[in-house]
Formats: structure tokens, sequence, C-alpha cells
């Protein structure tokens, strides 16, 4: 974990620098700037072009991780190679889209018509972060993750939210910030180009014929069954929000789309983590390191839980009182269940750790393939029966099932096929501490000021936590590590 580890803690300031960006402009600066349907609007139309990358991207990301480590030359041919594959994806994608736009227009048009006016801002959107997600993966391949996701977590939040105060400030109108997130998805691109050129690894080399025998063919048919994995993946994530807008109502997905984001910083350290393993697990199986991913898979298991499950407790433990600071609250406050379903979701993804990224760097990875697509049909079957019931909870509750689901059949496939196992006696001490800092606290009703319940609150849990994990013995190798990285950045 050496080697992950320096470049994982530059990843976390900044993924973590990017949620207090984050959390200023999805608690405060957006409900108050704008009102619920332009918020909801605001969101649906960024979901919809994320949406579309990993279609459009047609699985090179993953194929230029898994592929990169067998080149001993030639990388610059193989971005280049990279760039026009993806980029005959977002033609393909942009005309299926323009081809079906009457169509999906009719999904929006009763509940959400506003959003219809920016439908062009949509493929835009798609194309830069296509680009930025192509650089990311080769800047990923040299294990150089720090400055790409400063631009993604830190870059690209810090100008939405100046792209959004403008309008508060009446510089310019709510047509503008639609238009301009366009140019916020363009900067953030640009941000990673030069970083590459800086790095002096990015050249566009043409010269495609001095590839090994079958490189190209392995390359493409390993991102094509990637491909459709990687977009069921994300639909997983996206189609929650997007189906909100169209059955309820944009202010709907404005309340879930609050509440999705105050879940999301528990997974943050799964994600800074994740980014930097994705290499590490491609050169292991290159070489036949088995033993050495399933120890991999144990270790980013227990670093994870322990520090998210922390992180959890303390959102449920302060939800009342985070909410207080949110602008209009009698309207977002609704989504408090919504946090802590969506939370319980991300910590499954924690514990299971990165049995994703190993199934796609193995010899089953076209496995991956058949469990995405039927988790993605799953969710979209679940989110039409529930959302009519039980409104954005039912969206949650869906989201957590197949969450749930999804990680349980890759978990006893990797078991059953490679004989991986993430979970060990680690695993339910951790979970003993989580439970023995949470419980006392919960209990504990303050009639004081928000502020200061956070602070009393979160130090309740901290010491309670550290008390745990000592009487315990949990969390030795996880303290160790964040001492070690600690004396490092001395």
């Amino acid at each position: 974990m050496g080697k992950v580890a320096k470049q994982s803690i530059q990843t976390t300031i900044f993924s973590y620098l990017g949620v207090v960006i984050g959390y200023v402009n999805v608690l405060w600066l957006y409900p108050y700037a704008l009102d619920a349907s332009q918020l909801g609007a605001f969101r649906t139309i960024q979901d919809l072009g994320l949406l579309f990358v990993p279609f459009a991207q047609l699985g090179v990301g993953h194929g230029i991780t898994r592929y990169f480590p067998q080149l001993k030359s030639n990388q610059s041919a193989f971005l280049s190679y990279g760039l026009a594959f993806s980029m005959a994806g977002f033609v393909l994608v942009s005309t299926v889209f323009l081809g079906f736009k009457t169509q999906i227009i009719d999904l929006f048009a009763v509940n959400s018509p506003e959003v219809i006016d920016f439908f062009g801002v949509v493929l835009l959107i798609t194309l830069f972060a296509l680009l930025s997600s192509i650089l990311d993966a080769y800047s990923r391949s040299y294990v150089k993750v720090a400055v790409p996701t400063l631009m993604r977590e830190v870059f690209l939040r810090l100008l939405t939210g100046i792209l959004v105060g403008a309008y508060l400030l009446k510089w310019i109108n709510f047509e503008q910030v639609m238009f301009g997130l366009v140019a916020v998805y363009g900067f953030a691109f640009i941000g990673v180009l030069v970083y590459l050129l800086w790095l002096g690894v990015l050249k566009l080399d043409f010269r495609w014929n001095t590839f090994p025998k079958g490189f190209r063919t392995s390359f493409i048919q390993f991102s094509l069954v990637t491909f459709l994995a990687t977009a069921a993946s994300t639909l997983i994530m996206k189609i929650d929000s997007i189906m909100v807008s169209s059955m309820i109502s944009l202010e709907a997905n404005a309340i879930y789309t609050i509440a999705f984001s105050m879940a999301l910083v528990i997974e943050l350290p799964r994600r800074a983590i994740s980014q930097v393993v994705m290499p590490v697990i491609a050169d292991h199986f290159s070489k036949g390191n088995h033993e050495e991913i399933n120890t991999l898979y144990k270790q980013v298991s227990n670093r994870q839980l322990y520090i998210c499950l922390l992180l959890f407790i303390l959102l449920w433990s302060n939800l009342n009182s985070l909410y207080h600071f949110i602008p209009n609250r009698e309207i977002y406050e609704t989504g408090k269940y919504v946090v802590v379903l969506i939370g319980l979701g991300k910590l499954m993804d924690v514990a299971f750790s990165v049995n994703s990224e190993i199934l796609v760097f193995s010899k089953h990875y076209h496995f991956n393939l058949v469990a995405t697509i039927g988790m993605s049909i799953l969710i979209i079957a679940l989110n039409y029966l529930m959302i009519p019931i039980y409104g954005i909870e039912g969206a949650a509750m869906a989201s957590v099932a197949v969450m749930f689901l999804f990680n349980l059949v890759k978990y006893l496939f990797l078991k059953i096929k490679l004989g991986f196992e993430p979970f060990s006696r680690e695993t339910i001490k951790i979970i003993s501490v989580a439970t023995i800092a949470f419980l006392p606290v919960n209990y504990l009703s303050l009639d004081i000021h928000p502020i200061i319940n956070i602070i009393v609150n979160s130090l309740l849990i901290f010491g309670l936590y550290l008390l745990a994990s000592k009487l315990l013995g949990a969390g030795k190798e996880e303290m160790e590590w964040v001492k070690s990285r600690l004396k490092f950045n001395k």
C-alpha cells in the first residue's frame, strides 16, 4: 500500500477540499440563489450530460488503465488512438440523442418542462467531461491522480459556485447560468490538458501501426465489453435523480439532490483510494500476483470502512443541525431520510471494497458486464415501482437495494472464482466500534445552537470512536497509516 498511500493522501486532501466547496455550494449557495425549480433544472441537465459520458467513452478509460502496462513505448500513440475511438462514440451518442429528442422531451414535458429549454447544453457537457475522463485515465496510468482530482473535485465546483454567485449578484440571468456550465466543464478539461503538457507526457502520435500484434483488437474488445458495464454503473448512480425529475418534479429533484450530495461525503475516501488502486491492480494482474490483490482487497476494505463509518455516524448525528443552515430549509429538510438511506448504500460500497476494479481488470471482466446491466435494469424497475408510492424516499430505497445486491453478487463471484475475501475479524471490530460511538450520542438531545451542537456531538463521537478502537483493538493499521502519512508530509 506504500505506492497507493503516497498518492491517495494528496487525492484525499483535494477531495475533501472539494467537499468543503461543494457543501458551501449545495447547502447554502444553490438553495439561496436559485429557487427549487431552477436548482432541479440545474442538476438535471448536468446529470443528463454526465450520464451520456460512459456511453460516448466506449470503455476507453478502463482500456487505457488495463493495457498501459503492456506498452514499453508508444504511449502517446495509445492516447491518440483512445481519443479517436471515444470521439467516434461521442458522434454515435449525439446521433442517438438527436434522433430520439422528441421522445426524451416527452419524458419531461409534464412534470419538468423547464428542462427542455436547455437540452442543447447536455451534449456539450458530455463532450468536455468525456475528454477530461480520457485524460484522467491516461494520467492515472502514470499514477498521477492528484492534480486531475484537483481539477475535478475542486476547480469544477469552484467555477460552478462562481457561476451561480454571478447570478445571485444579478450579473447574469438564469439562461446564461445554464449555458455557462459548458464553459465550466471546458475549463476543467483544459486544466488537465495543461497539467499533462507540463508533465511532458501529452504528445499526439498517430503511428498506430507500431502497436504490438493483436494489441488494438484486444484493446477494442476489452473496451467495448467494459463500456457497457461502466455505462450501466453510471446509469445506476444517475437514473434516480433523472427519474425523480420526470416522475415527480424539478423541486423534488432539488430536495433529492441536496440530500444525495450530503451523503456523498461518506464515500470520498473510497473514491480517492480507488483512483490510485486501479493501475496497481491492473499491474498485479498482468504479473499474475493474485495473493497481492487479495491482500489489497482486505486492506482497502478495512481502511475505507474504518474512516467511512466514522463519517457516516458524524453525518447522521448532526443531520438536523446541518439542515438548519440550508436556506429555505422547510423545503429541503424533507430529504433527511434520503441522506441516511443513501449513506447506508455508500457504506455497502465501501465495505465490499474494490470488487468492481478487480473484476474489470481480471480475466472475468465479462461478468462485471452481466452483473451491471442486470442491476441497471433492476434499479429502473424499482424506481418505477417505488417512486409513485414513497416519492424521493422510494428512489433512495431502490438505490440502497441495488447497491447491496450489486455488491453481494460481485463478492460471491470473486470468492468462488478467485478465492478473494475482503472481510475479516477486523471488519466485525470496526462495525462494533462505530456502534459503540454512535448509540450514546444518538439518544443525546441538547437544546443548544446548531453550531455548538455539531461541535459537541462530533467531539463525543470522535472520542468514543478512538476509545472503542483502543478497547477492541480495532483500526491499528489504519491509525499507523495516518501517522506515517503525517510524517511523510512534514
